[in-house]
């Protein structure tokens, strides 16, 4: 049972004015949205409260105004996109307080949406200022974060409002919510976690939580050379923080502590420059030559990494194991990803992902889809991973 309220716990909706926290935060180009994900991730959640006859109030911002309101980044740019993929008209209003909020809110009919403008436009949103939080709430009856991915901000309208409101989690929300609980809240273990991507540096909170959390952790990628680096061995000219040494040694010394295998490439496949299909050789870890660099974990490494997830009952991702952008050096985490997703097929693994390389090489590989959840959210997923407290959702805990 969840810590937290979700739609099932609101009975009769209907004439209600819900306040919805969306992320609404979509790419752009010309004026037209190029990548509607973010719009459908929410859309169950809006259709089923306007399905129930509530009056539907989005929420959201969209880019970082600096100075007020801007044409540019008004949310009047996403609502045709919101309308489409909804199949469901959408009004807006030219502000999300004050008297073009509340005209627009009392024009509203039971099952109607509204979309506000940018919340971002007071600057009382990011710094979760009490006089803006109640203008918000004055629109409301219930609020319902589904913004996940702005979970990790204390800002008015993703965690100021809970205080006001009946606060409840949307679909998306509950679901994300859920899948990280699976992840590294309760899990199934063997846990196994897969780090990856180009720093150490970006990512040492997160590789301190796991090693106390999973039973192995896999790390790949330009973040990989760091570590066998401070084991000694040459790295060439591959890419590598030699002056975070020290921290990678501090974090395998945590691993032994804790019990974790700390997983390293036993291969590489290094090439002289780094372009698509460049000359390249596999070899050994402790054998590569002073004048290339590591641009993906080798086979033998690939078949270590599965045999640790044919081990495991629990995956958590984040990072790709090489340069994935550019071919070939993209097969070691096609290879794993294509593997992890027929274990989690067939029943056998629950997997859970997120990151933003990591969405962009699960759909690389072509198995976004068949992993039990993918996190679009970013910095929410990775402060989660970090085991820090998500504003957002510690609020909707406490309404339970």
């Amino acid at each position: 049972m969840p810590s937290f309220k979700t739609l099932d716990d609101l009975n009769d909706v209907a004439g209600k004015r819900v306040l919805v926290r969306v992320d609404l935060n979509v790419p752009v180009k010309d004026g037209k949205v190029t990548d509607t994900t973010r719009i459908e991730r929410v859309a169950p959640t809006i259709l089923e409260l306007s399905n129930k006859g509530a009056k539907v109030i989005l929420l959201a911002h969209f880019g970082r105004p600096k100075d007020g309101p801007s044409q540019d980044l008004s949310l009047s740019l996403i609502a045709p996109s919101v309308e489409e993929v909804l199949d469901h008209s959408v009004a807006t209003a030219g502000d999300c307080i004050g008297a073009a909020a509340a005209e627009a809110v009392g024009a509203m009919k039971n099952g109607d949406i509204l979309l506000m403008e940018n919340t971002r436009f007071h600057k009382g949103e990011e710094k979760n200022d009490p006089d803006f939080v109640k203008a918000l709430a004055a629109n409301g009856d219930i609020y319902v974060n589904d913004a996940f991915s702005a979970a990790h901000r204390a800002h008015a309208s993703t965690e100021g409002l809970a205080h006001h409101l009946p606060a409840h989690a949307g679909r998306t929300m509950q679901a994300e919510l859920e899948a990280l609980e699976s992840g590294l809240g309760n899990p199934a273990r063997p846990v196994v976690a897969i780090v990856g991507g180009a720093k150490v540096s970006t990512k040492i909170d997160l590789l301190m939580n796991l090693v106390k959390k999973v039973d192995a952790l896999v790390i790949g990628g330009g973040m990989a050379n760091t570590f066998i680096a401070a084991r000694g061995t040459n790295v060439g000219k591959s890419l590598c923080e030699h002056d975070l040494a020290d921290t990678a040694k501090q974090i395998m010394i945590e691993a032994a502590t804790a019990g974790c295998a700390i997983i390293l490439p036993e291969d590489g496949v290094v090439a002289r420059e780094f372009k698509a299909n460049a000359a390249n050789e596999t070899v050994a870890i402790d054998a590569i030559p002073n004048d290339a660099m590591v641009l993906d974990v080798g086979p033998k490494s690939v078949e270590a990494i599965k045999a640790w997830i044919e081990r495991a009952n629990t995956l958590v991702w984040n990072g790709p194991l090489g340069a994935f952008e550019i071919e070939p050096f993209d097969k070691a985490t096609v290879a794993a990803a294509k593997f992890a997703a027929e274990r989690t097929k067939a029943g056998k693994l629950t997997s859970v992902a997120g990151g933003g390389d990591t969405v962009s090489a699960l759909n690389h590989a072509g198995v976004a889809d068949d992993f039990s959840y993918v996190s679009t959210a970013g910095g929410a997923f990775l402060e989660w991973m970090e085991g820090k407290v998500l504003p957002g959702v510690a609020v909707l805990n406490k309404h339970k």
